[in-house]
């Protein structure tokens, strides 16, 4: 499902509060529910992929995933298990030919922005998870690395068979990326201006007065009509029917009078009437096994990060030599340090 909208319209708050991450000083109204229960989503059963790459750099792409394999993967897998999970990850994100590429950064040349974006993601997938938050995945990609990344993550189900839930704030995707996504919900200014099948979304604005022009990206079409930040210079000779305001207000109340409002009602309260569970939380390793990866991984950034270890040292030293310099020969005495 993607979740579209203009800048500020609650795409990145929608998607946190689902997953759980709004922060202590945010008001939430309403309840979340989980196969029609309430609770929390337990360790295991969620990923989220945020907009930020957080990757250590001196890494290479087989060793971040596995030392994230490591610590979050039971001790009731092998080490060979593990190992192999990682490479599985590896291999259906498209990266089996950068496995031994450092991920770089800004002091060292390393993989693309779209190899980082999908590293970050295989992280996060690891633990098989049934539901896939994602923001903003393709921010700062072009369209064919956009494509890529997304068109990888929409294929996850049809490799390892696991059926999975992705959910993704996306901002302007191409025709290609928004042929992808089976639902959408469209949101401004906080409202609902559409939520339901993306396939049907054009023929609900055609239906309300906004038809999508011809050989115009439908994605496009939605965010300009509903985006309000910027009127439209009247000064220029361009009259429209209908201000920003208007249509907003027109495609929602068109939004909650239409069939896909009311199938989404039926189709809560059948989920909330079904018994189907509470969601049981999957075991981690353990506090020793952490701290032990977690050490050797520090040791292998300190050792191959020239800025962060070795540079030190070598004021250290330098340091060192200056200071005995200037007190060398300074003698033991009182009179030698007055002197």
């Amino acid at each position: 499902m993607a979740i579209m909208g203009p800048s500020g319209c609650g795409k990145s708050t929608l998607l946190d509060a689902l997953a759980g991450r709004l922060s202590s000083n945010a008001r939430q109204t309403g309840d979340i529910l989980i196969n029609g229960r309430k609770q929390r989503l337990a360790y295991g059963t969620s990923a989220y992929v945020t907009q930020d790459d957080t990757l250590i750099t001196t890494l290479t792409v087989k060793e971040a995933v596995y030392y994230s394999a490591q610590l979050q993967l039971p001790d009731s897998m092998s080490m060979a298990e593990k190992k192999e999970r990682a490479e599985m990850t590896i291999r259906e994100m498209g990266l089996q030919d950068a496995m031994n590429t450092r991920i770089g950064g800004w002091g060292s040349k390393g993989i693309s922005g779209g190899q980082k974006r999908r590293v970050s993601i295989c992280i996060e997938i690891l633990t098989h998870p049934k539901l896939l938050f994602l923001d903003e995945p393709t921010s700062g990609l072009d369209s064919a690395a956009s494509y890529y990344v997304m068109s990888r993550i929409a294929r996850l189900d049809q490799k390892d068979g696991n059926r999975r839930t992705v959910i993704s704030s996306i901002h302007q995707p191409s025709s290609d990326v928004f042929q992808l996504f089976d639902s959408l919900c469209l949101l401004c200014a906080g409202k609902v201006v559409y939520f339901g099948p993306a396939s049907e979304a054009n023929e609900f604005f055609t239906l309300n007065g906004f038809p999508c022009p011809t050989l115009q990206n439908p994605s496009d079409h939605f965010l300009k009509t509903i985006n309000k930040d910027f009127e439209r210079d009247l000064e220029q000779g361009v009259e429209d029917a209908f201000t920003a305001e208007a249509a907003i207000n027109t495609l929602t109340k068109a939004y909650q009078s239409s069939d896909n409002y009311q199938q989404v009602k039926r189709l809560a309260t059948e989920i909330c009437k079904k018994n189907c569970g509470t969601l049981e939380e999957r075991s981690r390793s353990s506090f020793g096994t952490q701290c032990l990866v977690l050490t050797r991984r520090s040791f292998v950034n300190m050792y191959r990060d020239l800025g962060y270890y070795w540079l030190r040292v070598a004021i250290y030293v330098l340091l060192a030599l200056g200071l005995a310099t200037l007190f060398n020969n300074l003698g033991s005495s009182y009179n030698s340090i007055q002197v």
